[in-house]
């Protein structure tokens, strides 16, 4: 603007110089020729140079004041908008857990001997009572048959005082032999029948052993890696297992919430089942989706959290023990609520509010009720309507009757998670 008007007044300068040498010859020319006629063109080009100079200084007055005009003229502030929608909202307890096998058997060898066989694959599934390692038996059948003859023996011995102790009991009433030999007879036949028991008794742990020769899973699941191999000598002393079987369908997921929040689960849990959805460790896919079983019976002094244990049926096998998971424990479904970004929320002396939009492209700040806020969205009991439009970015240049120009006219809000067609909040409801 400086730079223009510099620029007029130097054309104007030039003008009126050239017009001035011009009226000079002139006036030179003329004088000598007739002076009186002179004097007259001289005033009448006065007068010429004074029209121009006021019309040159209209236009330059007509141009400030229009731009003076634009400069105080409102300007649109551009700020981002989203739509108040209306729908259902399940509130969600979010706690931080690890997946932790169903059962888990580290299985170890409970006799001494030799493997003679491995029955499984790595990460092979197993069902309940599938042969995996054979233990060589043959060892123990040698001791099977040792204790049956020695059975056998035994066995022989105590019918012969057994009928040695009837002759004697018949004689006893004739007194053909003494009582004491009587009694001496019958403590016999009870140390041979004690004997025989034994035998008995070995054989069986005998058989026994045979029986922990062939290593079956004790459930179905999941096997791990091996530790030994066909040749290798076992022992039951040995602290360190042949394999590890874990059961993951199903399997469990243990996490925690505040103390603060475990009556509100508690009364929950009383009416209905609650659902609890297995996220990963970034919190953006859903891996699986479970029941909660139940609370722990203590709290944890030094973090002010319970442990919760939920059960999952993992049949796409999207859970492994000791994976970090993010849980989130349905705790309710608040129907048909009004929700908008929690990017539209601002805080002022009279509390919550936002600047909603109207018809006309200006704002006006509306003080709302929040009943929910978590995460990317926020819901509320008054103050808005569904369909209203709010703004999201930009209220630091706002005040009441400001124009705004929109730059977008999305939805609500990218809610985080979505469960047929339900935008998903987490966190306690205030009270």
């Amino acid at each position: 603007m400086n730079a223009s008007n510099k620029w007029r007044v130097h054309r104007r300068s030039d003008e009126e110089l050239q017009r001035t040498k011009t009226l000079n010859m002139i006036d030179s020319s003329c004088s000598q020729k007739n002076p009186s006629r002179a004097i007259h063109r001289r005033l009448l080009l006065a007068v010429a140079l004074g029209v121009l100079c006021a019309f040159l200084s209209g236009c330059t007055s007509a141009d400030s004041s229009q731009k003076k005009a634009q400069a105080a003229a409102p300007h649109a502030v551009s700020v981002a908008v989203a739509k108040v929608q209306q729908q259902d909202v399940p509130v969600y307890l979010v706690g931080l857990g690890s997946v932790t096998a169903f059962y888990t058997a580290n299985i170890k060898s409970r006799i001494d001997g030799q493997i003679m066989r491995v029955n499984f694959q790595e990460g092979q599934t197993v069902k309940q009572g599938d042969l995996l390692i054979v233990i060589d038996p043959r060892p123990y059948e040698v001791q099977v048959e040792q204790m049956q003859a020695q059975l056998f023996k035994d066995r022989a011995s105590l019918r012969d005082a057994q009928l040695n102790l009837q002759r004697y009991t018949t004689l006893i009433p004739s007194g053909s032999i003494a009582q004491q030999q009587v009694d001496t007879q019958k403590s016999l036949v009870d140390q041979l029948d004690g004997q025989v028991r034994t035998d008995q008794a070995q054989i069986d742990t005998a058989k026994l052993q045979i029986v922990y020769c062939n290593i079956t899973a004790p459930f179905t699941g999941r096997v791990g890696l091996r530790q030994v191999d066909p040749g290798n000598i076992v022992h039951a002393a040995d602290t360190n297992a042949m394999l590890v079987l874990t059961q993951l369908q199903p399997i469990s997921v243990i996490f925690t919430l505040p103390e603060d929040q475990l009556p509100t689960v508690a009364q929950h849990m009383k009416s209905s089942t609650l659902a609890v959805e297995a996220y990963s460790r970034d919190n953006q896919t859903k891996l699986a989706t479970g029941k909660l079983q139940t609370i722990d019976n203590q709290i944890d002094q030094t973090t002010g959290t319970a442990k919760l244990k939920a059960v999952f049926d993992n049949k796409d096998n999207q859970l492994w023990p000791n994976q970090f998971v993010n849980a989130n424990l349905l705790l309710e479904t608040r129907k048909n609520s009004t929700i908008l970004p929690t990017a539209a929320l601002l805080r002022g002396p009279q509390g919550t509010f936002v600047y909603l939009v109207k018809p006309d492209n200006t704002v006006e700040a509306r003080t709302v009720t929040v009943s929910l806020t978590q995460g990317d969205i926020t819901a509320v009991t008054s103050g808005l309507n569904p369909g209203d439009t709010v703004v999201t970015d930009g209220q630091d240049k706002l005040q009441t009757g400001s124009t705004i120009e929109p730059r977008n006219r999305g939805p609500a809000s990218n809610t985080s998670r979505t469960n047929d067609g339900k935008a998903a909040a987490s966190g306690m409801p205030p009270s």
